[in-house]
């Protein structure tokens, strides 16, 4: 599909304070987007609705509050006129066995990443169905590789991106194209919070080239926008993620096998390291502030 200019197009970006959604944001802007940035950290959100070249604005949200968001959606259209792009971008993680898990966390993990992004889904489809416009959620590798140690992202993950596939069936006639995004391991804060814990780093370095990398924020965006620019069904972020669709029907078994020995060599480490694990990173930890504060 030829790509669309995008100056003047209205954009909703979730999660944009820092890493992914922050960078779109400034990607998105600098090609012309106006843009509509939502989530916590409202200081945050604010410095870089500010440092926007286009007119742009931030509302606080917790992408997981019906009300707020359909709050957030009905703003966004007052202040802008339309919706035509929007992109579930928000998302939390934990890592660790599913046994000692924390449950908050845990459940937590799977609000904000499959139930939040239904709800930013359900507050923003109307303003899309009206400019046929364009909804991407950014889903992961894990929706594709069903890791242990990664239970609840795993299952988030696996659930946006059904859940993306069935939306674009449902809203496609009326004129609104659907699309998922494709991460691999990213340089984030989400992602260096993850190797803080140095039992699931040494996890991920035994994992399979090129799997087993941290990949450069910047190009992973930019092919974030090429494909928001072309309203792609498929984005994938890393070069190497397309590919791993064509067998990802053998992953689990693999998986299965494989993650069994190395959870077995781990056992002993996992044990000395200490209780449950909770969500990892600065947007982890916002996520917990708010919740605690609200």
């Amino acid at each position: 599909m030829a790509r669309r200019d995008l100056r003047g197009q209205v954009a909703v970006v979730t999660g944009a304070a820092r890493g992914v959604g922050e960078l779109l944001a400034r990607r998105l802007a600098a090609r012309g987007a106006r843009l509509a940035l939502v989530g916590l950290e409202p200081d945050e959100l604010r410095k870089v609705a500010e440092s926007l070249p286009t007119d742009s604005a931030h509302w606080h949200a917790d992408v997981t509050d019906h009300a707020a968001m359909s709050r957030a959606a009905r703003e966004v259209r007052e202040r802008f006129g339309a919706v035509d792009i929007v992109v579930a971008n928000a998302g939390v993680a934990a890592g660790g066995p599913f046994t000692d898990s924390d449950e908050t966390a845990w459940r937590r993990v799977v609000e904000v990443n499959l139930l939040g992004s239904a709800t930013t889904a359900r507050a923003f489809l109307p303003a899309l169905i009206e400019s046929r416009g364009y909804l991407l959620q950014i889903a992961s590798l894990a929706a594709i590789t069903p890791a242990p140690m990664m239970t609840a992202y795993c299952t988030s993950k696996s659930g946006v991106e059904a859940f993306a596939h069935s939306l674009r069936a449902e809203v496609g006639y009326q004129g609104v194209r659907v699309g998922v995004g494709y991460l691999s391991w990213t340089d984030t804060d989400m992602v260096r919070g993850a190797d803080q814990d140095e039992v699931l780093r040494d996890l991920r370095a035994r994992l399979p080239w090129p799997s087993n990398k941290t990949y450069p924020l910047g190009p992973a965006v930019d092919r974030i926008v090429a494909g928001i620019e072309r309203r792609s069904f498929h984005v994938y972020g890393q070069w190497w993620l397309r590919g791993m669709q064509s067998v990802r029907g053998c992953l689990p078994g693999i998986i299965g096998r494989v993650g069994q020995r190395e959870m077995r060599h781990f056992a002993p480490r996992l044990a000395a390291s200490g209780g449950p694990r909770g969500l990892v990173g600065a947007g982890g930890a916002a996520d917990e502030r708010e919740r605690t504060e609200g």
